[in-house]
């Protein structure tokens, strides 16, 4: 009878797990090299993405909650995405209609494939050119969100990266940017709650947990009632 092979250091995947170190759970799981639109004029079209450590797109079943969330429809609304990445949640909103998406990354690699992907949509047959209403900037987020004119803005996206300590510096500079009746999406490691958010003049209105992803939007604390209709 053959003897069982030992794991082969040259196989990680059939090495012994070392002793104290758990497994982690996936972030997202994605197809590499692409996302893939879920809505809007643009539904289904794949889009290739850049190879990039920690660069986690939104995955499709949290894109098509938010949006839910949101509205399908996002005409005439403005809208930025503060740490663009892949620009799946930009591109999403633009396909829905939105008046204008700005697009704000800090890598020089990803802001080279954004361009690649405007260029990409560019070149589909489109009623208004698209450089009118999608822009692509080079820049830190919370430093983006700074320069933004107060209460100009009706969709905020932050998705900053999970291992930084970005988040309250990002979401003070979102809060002032925000419309009285516009919406911010927060993706973050931890669930943030309304305790956390009182000094910044915000409250949580919806919230999920995919993985190890906690998905919010946010509103102002004064007049989100009227925001949701309620």
């Amino acid at each position: 009878m053959k003897k069982p092979s030992k794991p082969s250091p040259k196989n990680p995947s059939r090495a012994p797990k070392a002793a104290g170190k758990p497994l982690r759970t996936p972030i997202h799981n994605r197809q590499p090299g692409e996302i893939r639109l879920i809505g809007g004029q643009w539904k289904r079209i794949k889009l290739k993405v850049a190879d990039r450590p920690g660069l986690r797109p939104t995955p499709d079943r949290v894109r098509e909650t938010l949006f839910n969330w949101l509205g399908q429809d996002l005409g005439g609304l403005r809208c930025v995405d503060a740490f663009a990445g892949t620009g799946a949640l930009g591109f999403e909103a633009a396909s829905r209609g939105a008046a204008e998406v700005l697009l704000v990354e800090q890598d020089g690699t990803l802001v080279t494939q954004l361009q690649r992907v405007l260029a990409q949509l560019q070149a589909l047959e489109l009623p208004e050119p698209l450089s009118q209403k999608l822009h692509i900037q080079r820049g830190e987020g919370v430093s983006a969100l700074r320069s933004l004119a107060p209460a100009s803005y009706h969709v905020i996206f932050l998705d900053p990266p999970f291992d930084g300590d970005l988040y309250e510096g990002a979401l003070a500079a979102a809060s002032r940017a925000l419309a009285e009746n516009g919406s911010i999406y927060l993706e973050a490691p931890k669930a943030w709650t309304d305790e956390a958010l009182e000094p910044l003049g915000l409250v949580v209105r919806r919230h999920l947990k995919a993985g190890a992803v906690h998905a919010h939007v946010l509103h102002k604390a004064t007049g989100s009632a009227e925001a949701l209709g309620a």
